[in-house]
């Protein structure tokens, strides 16, 4: 039967009913698999263990709130008043213990109850975490980003201060630093600090409790460190070498060290690749009293820019470059060690996913503690979702020599199309409880893959 263009314009204009009476119906199905991952690690053990008695106190209990903000970052809330689309959400209940969600209002006055002195024992929490995913993947040694990120606040929030805040000068901030093991893809450690701090100057206490951590739960490993040039610093490099590590880390052509007239002198440079080229050089640091090995790298480009106003140090016939140069005692050749730092890009990434997935440069509350909670809160979800890939739905590949993880990461977006935000229904057809996720074929089998996976863990 043929029909009328008007009809069709009817039928695809027609407005659906919408009810609201089945309990049982969910938005979000695959938090059930987090559950049962969460399960599987003993994650609400660990709550109990490390966090219960020593965080304030709240009428739902410390596991079950710690859960709720987690449960909301993973979902994709950014806001407190987003838990509000969560509620009465039966696997989200099920996923906290919990017969009703607080409201957005009841968790923000827990938050605003944490003190400064509440929050390592939240750290002890993500240090286990950490520790429990990386003895599975069989490393024998830890590639270790350490940088910064600035997170734009209001100006009311304690503790934000105008500094190093690229795009808004004059907007107050906070500048956390973090810690990222490159291979696992897991984040060791975060600390929020003001805005207005040197990003090196500051970080030598984060450091000290990082390699603090690292003896406690992850000892044995080998440690290399991967840092940009704001940690070129005689502290930093000295407590990195009296810890055993090996470091790898850029250096300004500060006027003091001398790199330019070592660059002058160079007549031979080692090809690394189509456009860069290296040299090594023994560098003296006349303030410290040391010798360093420094490799220069040039990077031919089409145009002068600015990365390549300090250096005019050739003809303009030959072209334009950008120098940059990295100071390390390890023993990788120059090509080798270009890659090696080019790995650097996956923290970058890391940071990127922890802002748009993670609700990382959100800050709820107006107190510094509070904030400080939300941003770790923020990377043990972080942490968490990509424990759950690697138990349940992704793949192993190999090692490169810029040290990439060793896993094929989803994106939290892609996991949430794929299994989080999946629409399901609760049915008891033999007295209990069943969750059906539809009928197609594709969402069947994927459920299906990580059902078996998390069976066998």
């Amino acid at each position: 039967m043929r029909l009328r263009k008007a009809d069709l314009r009817g039928r695809v204009n027609a407005n659906l009913e919408l009810r609201f009476t089945s309990p049982g119906l969910t938005s979000y199905a695959g938090l059930e698999l987090m559950r049962r991952y969460f399960g599987a690690i003993g994650l609400v053990q660990q709550l109990r263990r490390c966090v219960q008695a020593h965080v304030p106190r709240t009428d739902f209990g410390v596991p079950s709130m710690i859960l709720v903000v987690l449960a909301l970052l993973i979902s994709g809330g950014r806001r407190l008043r987003h838990l509000l689309s969560l509620e009465g959400d039966p696997l989200v209940l099920r996923l906290c213990g919990l017969r009703r969600l607080p409201t957005p209002r009841t968790v923000g006055r827990w938050l605003r109850e944490f003190r400064a002195h509440h929050l390592p024992r939240s750290q002890q929490l993500n240090a286990w975490l950490v520790a429990a995913a990386i003895r599975g993947t069989g490393l024998r040694r830890l590639t270790i980003d350490v940088d910064g990120s600035v997170v734009s606040t209001g100006q009311q929030v304690q503790w934000a201060q105008r500094g190093d805040n690229p795009h808004h000068r004059k907007v107050p901030s906070y500048y956390p630093i973090t810690a990222y093991e490159a291979q696992s893809g897991q984040v060791l450690r975060v600390q929020n600090r003001p805005g207005n701090v040197h990003d090196g100057k500051a970080a030598l206490g984060f450091l000290r409790a990082l390699f603090e951590q690292l003896a406690s739960t992850l000892a044995g490993y080998v440690l290399e460190f991967r840092m940009d040039g704001a940690f070129f610093r005689r502290d930093i490099i000295e407590l990195v070498e009296r810890q055993g590590a090996e470091y790898a880390i850029k250096v300004p052509f500060y006027p003091w060290v001398g790199l330019k007239g070592r660059v002058q002198q160079t007549r031979s440079w080692a090809r690394v690749d189509a456009t860069v080229s290296c040299a090594e050089h023994p560098v003296a640091v006349a303030q410290w009293g040391r010798t360093f090995r420094v490799v220069v790298y040039r990077k031919r480009v089409r145009h002068e820019t600015a990365k390549n106003f300090q250096l005019d140090l050739f003809d303009p016939t030959d072209g334009h470059y950008e120098y940059s140069a990295v100071v390390t005692n390890k023993v990788l050749s120059g090509p080798m060690l270009w890659a090696f730092m080019c790995g650097r890009g996956s923290h970058e990434k890391a940071y990127a996913e922890l802002k748009s997935g993670f609700a990382f440069d959100c800050v709820p509350p107006m107190r510094y503690a509070a904030n400080s909670l939300w941003q770790l809160l923020s990377v043990i979800a972080f942490n968490l979702v990509r424990g759950f890939q690697v138990l349940a739905t992704t793949a192993r590949r190999g090692s490169t020599r810029k040290r990439r993880c060793v896993y094929r990461f989803e994106t939290i977006q892609t996991l949430r199309y794929q299994y989080f935000h999946r629409a399901g229904l609760i049915v008891r057809p033999q007295g209990y409880p069943i969750l059906d996720v539809g009928c197609s074929p594709a969402v069947r089998e994927r459920f299906k893959r990580v059902d078996r996976r998390l069976n066998a863990a």
